[in-house]
């Protein structure tokens, strides 16, 4: 290197040096410990509290969680709980370090649903001596038992971790302190986070803890002993032991208990086989409810139609016609007609749309039906449309001069006055004695006179009477047309 160039290089490093220090410096990979989780790991397949990523058709699901990562709002709600803390606030937990922890369990309780019915949590906090902060029962919000957690301050040396745990058992884990009965199939869970050795024996009280019904989750950081932490949790050991580097990174860890705690919904998951409706019950479960016009078949999943029908909740007021698609459809009788509503029947007005078949007059019934009448001077024949006269003689279309006399129900003959004569129409009358006169008489010229002068009468008559039937019957027409509207 030529002189001038090093004597530069001191003052080179001395303009460099300010932004070499903003460059970011690479992290160390941790390692993991043999037989320790490390944080961004998942256990077998299938685990208990895990959520598969894949859809059930193989596509990705919507809002799959991913590691690391808390699960998507609306799957996920957390079981019920008696969940129990057991904090290491040894010296050998700094401040800082010990404000993380506080800052993982507020995270947890985030994940939770809290409340009587729901979760309930308690903490307590180890070192040498142990102290409950709060039993199961003291809070029943979320803000107001993270402020309980905040309030938490570190005890003193020394790491007695069965002690805690012999503790939690006896202190926390009762019906007195909040703790829910067998007969609530509540899961009982503590959590014990530390990062040191157990001053004290702690395989022999976590394994009475395990028997007693109690899940044990340990969570070691740090410096924490491999095969403590194995003696503590429960089986099996990679879904129960967590362990992170640092307490830099253990609020992270929230996430993962989050899974383990979550309680998956079928319903959104569309894992739950409801042939129409799915609905959630909470803590995993489910049942399958139908649309409506259906009812739930003996497998509880699938739904067939009601028979509203046979069951007579149709509300037609006539027929009730089931459908094929499970459905139904309302009819009327014969005669009436369906209104809007599609229930109600209204009478129809046969006489009005002519197909009544009555020969005279129709006539609306209030049924709905009808029935045909004649006429005056007609009657109904036994096929009770057409009609016959009943009287040619009461009708006036007789055409008789003088008398019309009723034969029957359809024939007549005329007759006439005392000294006169029917003449050979069967209609006419002439007087007797003029007659007598006509024929007497000698002149054959004024005889025939008469004659054609009688013949003119008599077909003048005749057309008169003709025409007087045609008025006769306009005038009926008319007054049955006027009685009718």
């Amino acid at each position: 290197m030529p002189r001038s160039a090093a004597r530069r290089l001191p003052g080179l490093l001395l303009l460099l040096w300010p932004l070499l220090l903003l460059l970011p410096l690479a992290a160390p990979d941790p390692v993991a410990r043999p037989g320790f989780r490390r944080l961004g790991t998942r256990g077998p397949e299938g685990s208990p509290g895990r959520r598969s990523s894949v859809a059930p058709d193989g596509a990705p699901a919507s809002g799959a969680s991913e590691p690391g990562r808390a699960s998507g709002a609306g799957v996920c709600k957390s079981r019920p709980l008696d969940l129990v803390f057991l904090i290491d606030s040894s010296r050998s937990v700094r401040p800082l370090e010990f404000t993380k922890v506080k800052t993982f369990v507020s995270r947890i309780i985030d994940t939770l649903d809290i409340g009587p019915a729901d979760t309930r949590v308690a903490v307590v906090n180890y070192a040498s001596t142990v102290k409950i902060e709060f039993q199961l029962q003291a809070y029943t919000d979320k803000q107001s038992l993270k402020q309980a957690v905040g309030r938490i301050t570190p005890l003193s040396t020394g790491t007695m971790s069965g002690l805690a745990i012999q503790t939690a058992m006896d202190e926390v884990f009762t019906a007195e302190a909040g703790a829910r009965g067998p007969s609530s199939n509540i899961p009982k869970v503590a959590i014990i986070v530390t990062d040191g050795r157990p001053q004290d024996q702690v395989n022999e009280v976590a394994a009475r803890a395990r028997a007693s019904g109690i899940e044990l989750y340990a969570v070691g950081v740090d410096r924490a002993d491999m095969q403590s932490l194995k003696m503590m949790a429960s089986e099996p050991l990679e879904e129960h032991v967590f362990y992170v580097e640092t307490y830099g990174v253990i609020e992270k860890l929230s996430s993962r208990f989050q899974e383990t705690f979550c309680a998956l919904d079928p319903c959104v998951l569309g894992t739950h086989q409801c042939q129409h409706v799915c609905i959630s019950d909470g803590e995993g479960k489910h049942h399958c409810e139908c649309s409506q016009g259906y009812t739930l078949n003996a497998d509880k999943k699938t739904c067939s139609a009601l028979d509203k029908c046979a069951l007579n909740i149709h509300g037609c007021e006539h027929i009730c016609v089931k459908d094929r698609s499970g459905s139904y459809h309302c009819e009327c009788y014969e005669g009436y007609t369906l209104n809007e509503d599609r229930k109600s029947c209204s009478a129809q007005d046969k006489c009005a749309l002519g197909t009544h078949g009555c020969q005279h007059i129709c006539v609306n019934d209030r049924t709905g039906s009808y029935h045909c009448e004649c006429y005056d001077g007609y009657t109904l024949n036994a096929d009770k449309k057409t009609c016959s006269v009943r009287d040619k003689c009461a009708l006036g279309s007789h055409g008789c001069q003088h008398i019309c006399v009723s034969d029957g129900a359809a024939s007549y003959h005329c007759d006439c006055y005392p000294g006169y004569t029917l003449n050979e129409d069967k209609k006419t009358c002439s007087a007797i004695e003029e007659a007598r006169r006509l024929v007497s008489t000698e002149d054959v010229c004024g005889c025939e006179a008469t004659l054609a002068f009688q013949e003119k009468v008599s077909s003048s008559l005749q057309r008169l009477n003709t025409k007087l039937d045609g008025i006769l019957e306009k005038l009926q027409v008319n007054e049955y047309g006027q009685i009718h509207r």
